[in-house]
């Protein structure tokens, strides 16, 4: 996708064609469709939908679009960027571009590599005029060879200060005049407002997704609806899932920072990835550990199925941990064995913390005793305990591990295990 930071060398210049100049009368459509674009963008946010309808009306009004493309980086910790692809026969869709050599491999066979290289933000490739396959972009010879005639590649800068940096537009047909002069002047025209659209899209998406990743898709729909003040929140019924890994400070003592945190996330994924299938939300990372929550919207209810189904997340979680362990002694890494505590209470939903730094998170006894369980992980040589509270609602068979004072509470608590 686009990066302004890789080696720019042994790529071919591109054919010098000025930027297009509008006509002195555009045609009707022209303003029509920008302004749709305009009222698209404020009442919807679904860019594959307008770019669909930009492409067809295109069409409709007489210019010869074979494909489109919008391009745009992402702040996804999954992706690079995508892809808002159209083609006359197919519609529009939506491609991601994964992090790795090969998105890289298909970003330096493409015209927008070409055109970052030259620093420049406009080129035009007329693809019927003989390209020198040995200097010209991979990619526009493979387009070429479908069929195309005329490629054009607009690129617009976003306002600095985040890795959304700008989105590179393009147009191509297959009509062997290639582009006219009226509808290269039409798309210099619409190009602005398409590109203020798709940065509306961009930052729409960007701010959903990246609360969703630091706060999870339940919190972050919280905070997008104006749940920002601090004190507010909300007291519910939760499964509360207490996750931490034994033997993590001693870990950290004798091997490098960089490579346990490359293994902590790897037992992050095989403990969290249960539980946020099982409708879990987690809801803090602990350094070793995390909090996760369950809601139970009828606490009454018996048996219950969250509290059910918090058990099997906490099960799953447990054997997929043991799986990665296995692999990593067979590799010769250390193991890191995780201690799980389910427990069922009221919390307290909500923003903590100061006026301008805050935390959606729970708070509560249940939370305090859920930590106190987590100490009798060792103490009774059980990778998996759970309350007195949760056991007489999750329906299943499980063990009595013992009573046990827990620190701070003044009442024993009778804890158990699942049957083996």
């Amino acid at each position: 996708m686009m990066r302004l930071d890789l080696p720019f060398g042994n790529i071919a210049p591109l054919v010098p064609v000025p930027h297009p100049i509008a006509m002195d009368e555009e045609p009707p459509y022209v303003r029509q469709l920008a302004q749709w674009i305009a009222e698209q963008a404020t009442v919807l946010d679904d860019v594959v939908a307008l770019l669909d309808g930009f492409c067809r009306a295109l069409s409709d009004a007489g210019l010869p679009l074979w494909r489109m493309s919008a391009v745009v980086p992402a702040i996804d910790p999954s992706v690079r960027g995508f892809s808002f692809d159209w083609e006359r026969n197919r519609g529009a869709s939506l491609v991601s571009a994964a992090y790795g050599a090969e998105g890289m491999n298909g970003f330096e066979r493409s015209p927008l590599y070409a055109l970052l290289a030259e620093g420049r933000t406009f080129a035009r490739w007329r693809l019927r005029d003989g390209l020198d396959a040995a200097k010209a972009v991979p990619a526009l010879l493979d387009l070429r060879a479908e069929g195309g005639t005329d490629y054009v590649l607009h690129l617009i800068w976003f306002t600095p200060g985040t890795a959304l940096k700008g989105v590179a537009i393009s147009f191509a047909t297959d009509a062997r005049a290639g582009f006219g002069d009226d509808d290269m002047a039409a798309l210099a025209e619409l190009v602005p407002a398409l590109g203020l659209a798709i940065c509306k899209f961009s930052l729409s998406r960007t701010l959903h997704e990246t609360l969703a990743t630091y706060l999870g898709s339940r919190t972050s729909a919280r905070v997008l609806d104006g749940q920002i003040r601090r004190g507010e929140g909300e007291t519910m019924a939760a499964a509360i899932l207490l996750a931490d890994f034994r033997g993590f400070t001693v870990l950290t003592d004798r091997d490098d920072p960089a490579k346990i945190v490359g293994w902590l996330d790897e037992h992050f994924d095989a403990i969290g990835e249960p539980v946020m299938r099982g409708g879990g939300e987690i809801l803090k990372f602990t350094g070793d550990g995390f909090l996760a929550i369950f809601a139970v919207p009828d606490p009454d209810d018996r048996p219950c199925a969250i509290c059910g189904g918090a058990l099997d997340a906490a099960q799953q979680a447990l054997a997929l941990n043991r799986e990665l362990n296995a692999r990593r002694r067979w590799a010769g890494l250390p193991a890191l064995e995780v201690d799980l505590v389910l427990h069922f209470g009221h919390v307290v939903y909500g923003n903590v913390g100061t006026s301008r730094r805050l935390d959606f998170t729970v708070i509560g006894r249940a939370v305090n005793e859920a930590s106190r369980i987590e100490e009798l992980c060792d103490e009774t040589n059980r990778s998996i305990l759970v309350s007195d509270a949760f056991a007489e609602r999750c329906g299943r068979t499980l063990d009595l591990v013992g009573t046990f004072a827990l620190r701070g509470l003044e009442r024993k608590q009778q804890i158990w295990t699942p049957r083996s």
